[in-house]
């Protein structure tokens, strides 16, 4: 059979053949948002098989596993990796149309060298060759890493962390990419969430601050921010389902961290409050220290309460909740900007009814201090697919100015996902390519090629600001 994920895969045109080989190809990746442990980083781990590589904490994966009918034993119980292995192989052939179809093949491909197509029949042979390597040093994190010639990465970290990892890390001369932390303080926004009270007694404990009011809060976060900046941070992330951020009101905001602590149940009415004061204090301490600003809307999370109860957060049971508001993400964003504290921000949608609505807004809030200072992120989890990021890239276009996005990122735990840049790269360039011949744009392959250097790598670099 002939290899599936050839050279020119999802190049359907000469011109997307030639911005992809001569142009996107050759960049450097900068994956500015990811959940990679800086833990596993920094003590290079070494990865037992390629069943713990793929399977040990993908919920994309397991999502599938489970439509197909494998036992939970074998998708995050105590089943051996190889017999999780031996269940993920025979679901990968009805996966045809899902990403993690392409994905899978690319990692098989581009770290293994493996052509053969995964399935029950293959999984012995594929098992053993790419454990050759996963068992090797060049299997290690460290060296994936830089195999996937990944400049610098941000990973994604509480405010309450001490962040020694990513310091250890800078001070690692034998590791050249940069490992920068995130600051992501959703706890600290999730005010309706029960552990909130006991996580701000955590941060209180950090920073030696009683925290009482919000202005506590206040004084507790503007000491993490510090810290954080020092330690090398350069962005903000926060995850909201459809919050309205219309809402003002600093006693609302009061009474929601009263019942909080209280144990008490809160109005919808004070919780929006409670994060748009938040939301608006943090802005203004993202621009003093040059953060940029991720917003990541519309989730809803864990629908499944048994299975929430027994294997906890973040395991396969989230989903596409509303779109946001318009007038909510308007409100947010000019609240900041009538301040001139609006930081460089990314917006990001689960649900791509928004992705219009997005684009717009983002060209609302534009100005001199940076080019492309308000982006419509990349198409996020439930759309990271090649219909969901062509949509992506179309809006982008249609609404905004395309040259200016930051481009891909990985927004992924696993050490083998890389060829995710690669995957948007190709799609990149067959959308772009399909443009020039159809006669939509011009065949000046100096200019746009530079174009989508730009969006592969240049641009994002710029605009975090790294050396």
């Amino acid at each position: 059979m002939q290899s599936f994920i050839q050279e020119d895969f999802l190049l359907t045109s000469e011109p997307a053949r030639i911005l992809y080989h001569d142009y996107a190809k050759k960049m450097p990746i900068f994956d500015y948002h990811c959940h990679l442990s800086p833990k596993e980083i920094y003590e290079n781990k070494q990865f037992s098989d390629i069943g713990e590589a793929w399977l040990a904490g993908d919920h994309y994966k397991w999502r599938v596993m489970r439509a197909n009918g494998v036992p939970e034993e074998y998708v995050t119980g105590n089943a051996s990796f190889r017999e999780k292995f031996d269940r993920f192989a025979q679901v990968m052939p009805t996966l045809i149309g899902n990403p993690i179809y392409h994905w899978s093949h690319l990692e098989l491909k581009r770290y293994f060298g493996i052509d053969t197509l995964l399935n029950a029949q293959s999984a012995d042979e594929i098992w053993t060759a790419a454990n050759q390597k996963l068992q090797s040093p060049a299997g290690a994190a460290r060296a994936l890493i830089t195999e996937s010639n990944v400049r610098a990465l941000c990973t994604t970290d509480d405010p309450i962390d001490d962040l020694q990892y990513h310091k250890l890390l800078a001070q690692d001369s034998t590791f050249s990419t940069k490992v920068l932390p995130t600051f992501r303080p959703d706890r600290i926004l999730h005010v309706d969430k029960p552990d909130y009270p006991a996580y701000l007694k955590q941060l209180g404990d950090v920073t030696g601050i009683q925290i009482q009011t919000l202005a506590d809060i206040q004084q507790a976060l503007e000491q993490r921010v510090a810290y954080f900046a020092e330690c090398g941070c350069r962005l903000s992330d926060h995850s909201f389902g459809s919050p309205d951020f219309t809402i003002w009101d600093e006693g609302a905001a009061e009474e929601a961290m009263r019942k909080a602590i209280a144990g008490e149940s809160m109005l919808d009415y004070e919780i929006a409050a409670y994060q748009s004061f938040f939301m608006d204090f943090l802005g203004g301490l993202y621009t003093k220290h040059g953060f940029t600003m991720q917003l990541h809307m519309g989730a809803i999370r864990n629908l499944n309460t048994q299975r929430f109860r027994a294997l906890g957060a973040d395991i396969g049971c989230d989903s596409i909740g509303d779109p946001i508001p318009a007038a909510s993400l308007a409100a947010l964003l000019d609240r900041m900007a009538v301040r001139d504290a609006l930081p460089r921000t990314i917006l990001y949608t689960l649900n791509a009814v928004d992705n219009d609505k997005l684009a717009a807004a983002a060209g609302c809030f534009q100005d001199a201090s940076t080019a492309g200072k308000i982006q419509f992120g990349s198409a996020w989890w439930f759309n990271d697919h090649y219909d969901g990021m062509t949509a992506q890239l179309k809006s982008l276009a249609s609404i905004g100015v395309l040259s200016r996005f930051v481009g891909m990122l990985t927004d992924s735990r696993s050490f083998l996902s890389y060829p995710r840049h690669e995957y948007f790269r190709r799609i990149l360039c067959d959308v772009i390519g399909s443009w020039i011949d159809k006669g939509m744009a011009p065949a000046d392959y100096d200019t746009i090629g530079a174009i989508v250097e730009d969006i592969c790598f240049n641009n994002v670099w710029n605009y975090i600001g790294l050396d």
